[in-house]
């Protein structure tokens, strides 16, 4: 015999030693061949790759681990085990991961109605001026006085939101990056409302000033420690300029609660101040102005300040940076990580307070 037909033997003889030896073994793959063979010749019905052998198998062991649990063969947990977190594991056919449930993210939506500009640089200084001229009448051959109007500097220093997701590189592959953009969106949601809660109450402090920690602004007051009076509104509007109170930017700002409550309010004539939007598209109004849901107002309490009403393009949001992701598997590569980097740079101020003014509650 040749050498290639001595090799042949061998083989087939070692083959037949653990079909023998092992017939418990080859009948579970033949099994697996079988069910994988019958699969493949399955026409397709659509879209769906639920008719893929390895999905099936998939189903079929993970029904295997929920009755036998630990006392699953080990195949079959094999088949099972999907990816590894950084905490522990966990197992689950493909399908049952293949989706995100995801919580609401509310915040407030000053961005959409506040003056909005960039810059290169880490703070934009506006000019202003306080005042106007000393102009007064004069009779023949007397000379006019000086007017020396004062003039200021207001500044929106740009400051810096960060923050970083470390994700298992398994994670990342298994998921189709599924995952990274899931942790993308949860960036954005973060960082929308964190920078919405900044513009409305922000200190200043290595944050925005918000609207309601800014001294300049004048509030009225409720007239009540419990409650919103109808009187209490109709005064603050009108103590806002005209010019203020009919700009296109002018929005009552308040949460939905506090909204309900003021939906109930009535005049002295028996009609509700609250009106729906009539057309499509058009918000509801109080006393003929729009309404703004802020979510990161505060409900009405002694001492709080639940309503802001004016024009609000007197705020001033500066944009130094849009949100930016940046991925690094390298730095934490020992530990099978690919951390995720995200800054956003931003600032906001008050840059006109006059446009502006806020419905406090009575103290108790």
């Amino acid at each position: 015999m040749s050498t290639a037909e001595n090799e042949l033997a061998e083989v087939m003889d070692a083959f037949s030693k653990f079909k023998t030896n092992n017939d418990d073994r080859y009948k579970d793959l033949q099994e697996q061949v079988d069910r994988i063979e019958a699969a493949a010749n399955r026409p397709r019905t659509g879209g769906s790759d639920s008719w893929s052998p390895s999905n099936n198998f998939e189903r079929k062991a993970f029904a295997s681990y929920l009755r036998h649990g630990n006392q699953t063969p080990a195949e079959k947990l094999n088949a099972l085990t999907v990816s590894s977190d950084t905490q522990a594991g966990y197992m689950a056919p493909a399908e049952v991961a293949s989706e995100f449930v995801r919580n609401l993210v509310e915040f407030s939506p000053i961005r959409s109605v506040a003056s909005v500009r960039t810059t290169g640089a880490d703070a934009v200084r506006y000019p202003t001026r306080i005042g106007i001229t000393n102009a007064q009448w004069e009779g023949e051959l007397e000379e006019s006085e000086e007017s020396r109007p004062a003039f200021g500097m207001a500044e929106v220093p740009v400051r810096k939101l960060q923050t970083f997701v470390d994700l298992s590189n398994e994670l990342i592959a298994d998921s189709g990056d599924q995952a990274v953009a899931e942790v993308q969106l949860a960036f954005a949601e973060d960082f929308g409302r964190s920078e919405a809660i900044a513009f409305l109450k922000g200190d200043g402090v290595k944050q925005p000033t918000g609207l309601l920690n800014d001294s300049r602004i004048q509030s009225t007051a409720s007239g009540n420690a419990t409650a919103i009076t109808a009187d209490a509104l109709i005064d603050l509007l009108y103590k806002i300029p005209a010019t203020h109170r009919n700009a296109t930017g002018f929005r009552w700002g308040m949460n939905g609660s506090v909204l309900a409550a003021v939906r109930k309010l009535k005049d002295g004539s028996g009609n509700y101040l609250w009106h729906p939007g009539l057309a499509a598209g058009q918000p509801e109004t109080i006393l003929g102005k729009p309404v703004l849901k802020m979510v990161d107002l505060p409900d009405v309490a002694a001492g709080a300040t639940p309503i802001i009403a004016g024009d609000f393009t007197g705020y001033r949001i500066v944009d130094r940076l849009s949100l930016a992701v940046l991925s690094d598997p390298l730095t934490q590569a020992r530990r099978g990580v690919t951390r995720l980097h995200a800054t956003r740079r931003v600032g906001g101020a008050v840059l006109q307070p006059g446009k502006f003014r806020s419905l406090r509650i009575a103290a108790s």
